[in-house]
């Protein structure tokens, strides 16, 4: 299977942050279109890092004028970077031996979407049930 067909069902839609916008812009993206974390992109829409939810929980402990700092004073520069011809086994290491949660999907330079940890375990979850299916199926039809 591949990251493609994460994209297929879930779609492509990337909500991103400029990075010089202020945090209080970021919190209202995550409750708007009610996600745990944004692409943070240069002034030519490039991705340069991304801002999640651990990220803004982190610096409000060490931080109190949090809500006024540039997001791209808090977001994670690493960015773990797949293709849509990618295979999901070999996100799935990566995410995990890396300890993230999100994958941009970068395809001929462009952001083509994003995956999450969620998509990938729901992705294979949905693969396992349908071996499951047919071979019950087949089960099913020897015995008949």
């Amino acid at each position: 299977m591949k990251v493609q067909h994460i994209l297929n069902t879930k779609g492509t839609r990337v909500v991103t942050i400029p990075a010089h916008q202020s945090v209080r812009a970021a919190l209202v993206l995550f409750v708007e279109h009610n996600i745990g974390s944004l692409v943070v992109v240069d002034e030519n829409d490039r991705p340069i890092g991304l801002l999640s939810e651990r990220n803004l929980i982190r610096a409000a402990v060490a931080n109190e004028d949090l809500f006024s700092q540039p997001v791209d004073a808090l977001m994670t520069q690493e960015m773990i970077i797949g293709a849509p011809d990618a295979d999901i086994k070999a996100i799935a290491h990566t995410m995990t031996e890396k300890r993230t949660r999100h994958v941009l999907v970068m395809e001929d330079g462009q952001l083509a979407g994003i995956i999450s940890i969620g998509d990938v375990v729901k992705a294979q979850r949905d693969r396992y049930q349908g071996e499951v299916y047919t071979l019950e199926t087949m089960l099913l039809s020897q015995e008949a």
